[in-house]
């Protein structure tokens, strides 16, 4: 008798960010050049510092501690302390990456059949993450029209239940580019506090934020100590995605100690991975001033070309390096698959991801796509003149009205 995968194998969604992938390798080998705007892998240097350090790898490659070294421990708390956040090492467990960190956030604040709140769209392997931990992911609703913003509490109030467990927010947000305010922020903190929920804050993109703001950590906001619980990465930061390096912050010492002991059980994070995070240490403040000049610059450059084309609605994001675009197509997944297998100008095509998959609501997003501006400002410009074209003979290819209305952006 032939053995059957569990629900939950049944259950575990395909990524929209990677599922589309067979395309590309089928389009370059047809000799087709794909600007991947699909994924967020920055195509900047990862720092020397923190390349030298491989060098200086011990003959015997051995376990590193469960929590992590004492050395990446105090990089991290050292790390914290400028932004005027003041952490200890009993407050910190290294991960493998930012996913692991928020599986054991998940796996410490919830059981079988519990529910986690947060907006839509969202980081889509929330789901993934959610699906593993047997938790149900409950949505409230945020707008293009208002740069995907938080609701008022009264939103969150609506989607309570009594099986709601946490609230996971992404600050700056992946995939809107949305950086909320401190007022967003503590509005979130306080519905968790007032039900005794736990406020799950994802900070990856914390340095990337335009235009003169900054992002707000929850580890800054006083009085949420018990609710707070940070998850955190290196790859984005670093331009060091390959390294999956991250932690869990948190002053709560019961979530510490879950997570602590869930890090047992795997054993250790990586230790190459927190060898190599030491060399950021030698980086001057200017690093951060620089990689964020150079991502709002591509930002600027990718926000012009597309609010140009006809139909396309887009607010300029305020951080992270992503954004949902409302395309002029009736579904932007198959949008995506024209421009892969029947698409190309002058040798080139786009890959974005179809933004449905960032949805829990069936059928929203459907005529929308998250974009990463991840590649250097001459792919960007090639990129928006790729689909300035794509999409009228997208439009003409599948029988739509050839003319669409202006552009509505803001």
């Amino acid at each position: 008798m032939k053995p059957s995968i569990s629900p939950r194998g049944q259950r575990m969604p395909a990524s929209p960010i990677r599922k589309l992938m067979p395309l590309a390798v089928e389009a370059k080998k047809r000799g087709v050049r794909v600007l991947h705007l699909n994924i967020g892998q920055p195509d900047l240097e990862t720092p020397a510092p923190m390349r030298a350090r491989l060098a200086q790898v011990e003959r015997t490659i051995a376990y590193s501690p469960s929590q992590g070294t004492p050395e990446f421990l105090d990089f991290l708390a050292g790390y914290y302390r400028r932004y005027g956040i003041e952490l200890e090492a009993s407050q910190l467990v290294a991960t493998t990456g930012g996913s692991e960190a928020i599986l054991f956030a998940l796996f410490a604040a919830t059981s079988d059949g519990d529910e986690a709140l947060t907006v839509e769209p969202y980081y889509t392997n929330y789901n993934s993450f959610a699906t593993l931990a047997g938790v149900r992911l409950v949505t409230v609703p945020t707008r293009g029209e208002d740069g995907f913003h938080l609701p008022g509490r009264e939103a969150w109030e609506r989607a309570l239940t009594p099986r709601t467990r946490l609230v996971i927010l992404c600050n700056p947000n992946n995939p809107t580019g949305t950086v909320y305010s401190r007022r967003e922020v503590e509005t979130v903190a306080a519905f968790c506090r007032d039900h005794g929920l736990f406020f799950v804050s994802d900070e990856v993109y914390r340095e990337f934020v335009y235009d003169g703001q900054q992002a707000i950590s929850a580890l800054s906001l006083p009085g949420f100590e018990e609710q707070v619980i940070v998850v955190d990465s290196l790859s984005k930061r670093y331009s060091a995605c390959g390294i999956r390096l991250g932690c869990l912050a948190t002053r709560n010492p019961e979530v510490h100690q879950a997570a602590l002991r869930m890090a047992q059980g795997r054993l250790s994070p990586p230790g190459l991975a927190q060898l190599a995070a030491l060399g950021a240490a030698e980086l001057g403040p200017d690093y951060f001033d620089a990689i964020r000049a150079e991502y709002q610059m591509r930002r600027d450059v990718l926000y012009a070309g597309l609010t140009s084309i006809p139909g396309l609605f887009l607010r300029k994001p305020e951080g992270a390096f992503y954004f949902v675009a409302r395309l002029p197509v009736e579904d932007a997944e198959d949008f995506a698959r024209y421009l892969l297998s029947e698409f190309s100008h002058e040798g080139a095509t786009v890959m974005v991801a179809p933004a449905a998959g960032f949805y829990a609501t069936p059928g929203a997003g459907r005529d929308e796509a998250r974009i990463a501006y991840v590649l250097k400002r001459e792919d960007l410009e090639e990129a928006v003149r790729v689909l300035a074209v794509a999409l009228p003979a997208y439009r003409a290819a599948r029988g739509l009205a050839a003319t669409v209305g202006v552009p509505a952006v803001g």
